[in-house]
């Protein structure tokens, strides 16, 4: 009897974490933005995640059930710049591509800003951005001075919107923890991205051992590296609760 309650036990915690719903909201111009909502607890704050380019909400497909044990709902949101991966469309960037809206890096702006939106129609906790390559740099800039907005977890942070800003120049007020992670290709460059973002907020990371990966594949299981990231993550969460 001992051993079969705590066997349920994890076995009915097991499946209340893949509970998984898609859900749809619009951006400020009208786009309808498809996402996944995970809820462990209406109660727990908000991480939302988003994907690398040409990528869709998929992207943590094999990463979220890991990223729910750290105590948050999850919204995967696919942005309007992507595509498809791990068998997962975005449905947001079809459906901005049917419709003509822009769907150039900078204009998914407006899709992290209706998730942040969405999510605070539900709680007044702030949230945790958590984006993937040009993504990442997105969620650096929204997070500047937003007072919905925690913490960011950037992975492969860069200069993706070269041709209209530049994102080392607009952080230089950014005032959040940051956990900027990167391949160790990347890191000279993330490092200088954040060179304005105070030393006592940041944590930069890059494997020790190994090249690591690029955007937020560095916590797949084909990434021989992914325990160090993952590690690295997990103490980042610990110093932000």
């Amino acid at each position: 009897m001992r051993l079969i309650i705590p066997i349920i036990f994890v076995l009915l915690f097991s499946g209340f974490l893949r509970s998984q719903e898609k859900i749809t909201f619009l951006a400020e111009d009208g786009l309808l933005v498809t996402a996944d909502l995970y809820e462990i607890n209406k109660k727990n704050p908000y991480i939302l995640l988003f994907h690398q380019a040409g990528f869709s909400r998929g992207e943590y497909k094999e990463t979220i059930q890991k990223i729910l044990k750290f105590g948050y709902n999850c919204l995967a949101v696919d942005l309007r710049s992507g595509g498809e991966v791990n068998y997962i469309q975005n449905h947001t960037a079809l459906l901005a591509t049917q419709k003509g809206y822009s769907t150039d890096f900078l204009s998914s702006e407006k899709d992290i800003l209706a998730a942040i939106k969405w999510v605070k129609q539900r709680t007044r906790k702030p949230v945790v951005l958590f984006g993937s390559s040009f993504s990442a740099s997105l969620c650096l800039l929204v997070a500047n001075n937003n007072p919905n907005v925690k913490a960011v977890i950037a992975f492969s942070p860069g200069e993706y919107f070269i041709d209209q800003l530049i994102v080392k120049e607009k952080l230089s007020e950014l005032n959040k923890p940051v956990f900027a992670a990167s391949s160790k290709r990347e890191q000279p460059f993330v490092t200088d991205l954040l060179a304005l973002v105070p030393a006592s907020l940041k944590t930069i990371y890059a494997p020790e051992n190994g090249p690591g990966e690029h955007g937020s594949k560095s916590l797949w299981k084909n990434n021989p590296n992914n325990g160090e990231y993952w590690l690295a993550l997990t103490l980042f969460f610990s110093k932000i609760k």
